[in-house]
Order: structure tokens, then C-alpha cells, then sequence
């Protein structure tokens, strides 16, 4: 899943480029309006992620120029401008979405991935009740968690945390993106509350039993995985 950044803050591309690797995408950055257009026509992307105010052309001219070169790629257009006729304007020039800074990456996230359903036909992941990985069992109506046939109680802030690692089974889920969905965080306020749930979950989850499902990624975050 590739995603072109054009972003030209340098805060916003590290922010945003870690965030979406993390979730597996490839991302390519182009930090001015006459790049992103080189590579928007060059590249098979899911998504372009845009920047209204650019250094050279803005987002609108950078947004028609690949309209009209046939790049039909979805585009979300970002801006610290939110007036309805700034929103108009940015969707007429052939935007898919438009979202206003400052934003959480959480819904940044959730809107990428609607572009990508739209463009892939509205197919959508099913409805899943209860999440397995190895012998660990968490029941999402019920809130119940089983290691194989012990019952584990958890806080509910604890059941979140498990839940949102099972459901990215194999995938490396950063600090900043655990602290998001589940404290609904924007940004990562320096606190070390993921380290210390993480450290309470894995004493519940993995301490007693051979195999160890909650991992550390050094220099990444956290993921649940199994052979």
C-alpha cells in the first residue's frame, strides 16, 4: 500500500510518515508542488495525502495539474484553513477529502482507509466478535479473555489495549498510534502510560505461559504475534 505525502513542515512528515509506516504502508514524501506532480504521474499510489500551502504551486494547481495528467488516485487534501468556501474550492479542484490542521492521526488513519474502500468498491472488513491469537481468546460482546482455559481479568482500559494489538495481529502498532485509539490522544503528550499498561497486560497475558504473544519492538512499539 503505497501513500504520497506532499508535505513541506518537516514536523508534519515525520509525524504522519512514521504513523503510516507503522501501519505497513510505503510512504514517498515530495515536499513542493512540482514533485508531488512528477511523482503522482510516475507512481501507482492508493493515496496522495496533500498539502494545501506548498512552496512553489499549492495544493489546488498541484490537485487539478494531476486531474488533468488522468491520475485518478483518491486525494486528501490538508490545510489549516477551514472556511466552507476553502473545503469547496479544495473539492472542486478534484479532491476526494479535505481535512483541516492540526488533526489526529488516528482520524487521518480512518479517512485514508474510506478513500481506499471507495476506490476499491465500498468492500468492507466483517464484523468480528471474538479475536484468537494462539491460545489467547478475547470476546468483544462478551469482554471476556481466555488463555486457554483460564479466564484473565482485565481493567476495561486494559481490555482496550489488548483488543486494539489483537486486532493489528502481526503489525507493529507505534507509542503515539496505542495512545490515540486507546486514550484518544492526538499527540503523544510524553507520558509513559503505554509502557506501563503494556507492562501490566504482559504480567496478565504472558508471564506465566511458554510462549510470549505481546512483543517490544525496540525503536518501534508494541505488537501481538504468534508462530
Amino acid at each position: 500500500m503505497r501513500v504520497l505525502l506532499v508535505e513541506d513542515d518537516e514536523r508534519i512528515v515525520n509525524f504522519v510518515q512514521r504513523g503510516l509506516k507503522a501501519e505497513g504502508y510505503v510512504v514517498e514524501v515530495a515536499r513542493n508542488g512540482q514533485e508531488a506532480i512528477t511523482l503522482g504521474t510516475a507512481g501507482e499510489f492508493q493515496t496522495i495525502i496533500l498539502d494545501l500551502g506548498l512552496p512553489d504551486l499549492n495544493g489546488r494547481q498541484v490537485c487539478e495539474r494531476l486531474r488533468i495528467a488522468g491520475v485518478h488516485t483518491p486525494i486528501l487534501m490538508l490545510t489549516a484553513r477551514d472556511t466552507v468556501q476553502d473545503k469547496v474550492t479544495g473539492l472542486r479542484s478534484g479532491a476526494d477529502d479535505y481535512m483541516t490542521k492540526p488533526f489526529a492521526f488516528e482520524e487521518l488513519l480512518a479517512r485514508i482507509e474510506v478513500l481506499m474502500r471507495r476506490r476499491n468498491g465500498g468492500e468492507t472488513k466483517p464484523d468480528i466478535k471474538e479475536l484468537q491469537i494462539a491460545d489467547l481468546i478475547l470476546n468483544v460482546e462478551t469482554h471476556e479473555v481466555r488463555r486457554g482455559d483460564t479466564l484473565i481479568e482485565l481493567t476495561p482500559k486494559e481490555f482496550s489495549l489488548l483488543e486494539c494489538l489483537m486486532r493489528t495481529h502481526g503489525k507493529v502498532l507505534s507509542r503515539t498510534r496505542i495512545l490515540e485509539q486507546v486514550w484518544g490522544y492526538s499527540t503523544d503528550p510524553l507520558t509513559n502510560v503505554v509502557d506501563v499498561y503494556i507492562r501490566q497486560l504482559r504480567r496478565k497475558i504472558d508471564d506465566d505461559y511458554e510462549l510470549k504473544l505481546l512483543k517490544t519492538v525496540r525503536g518501534f512499539g508494541y505488537k501481538m504475534d504468534a508462530p
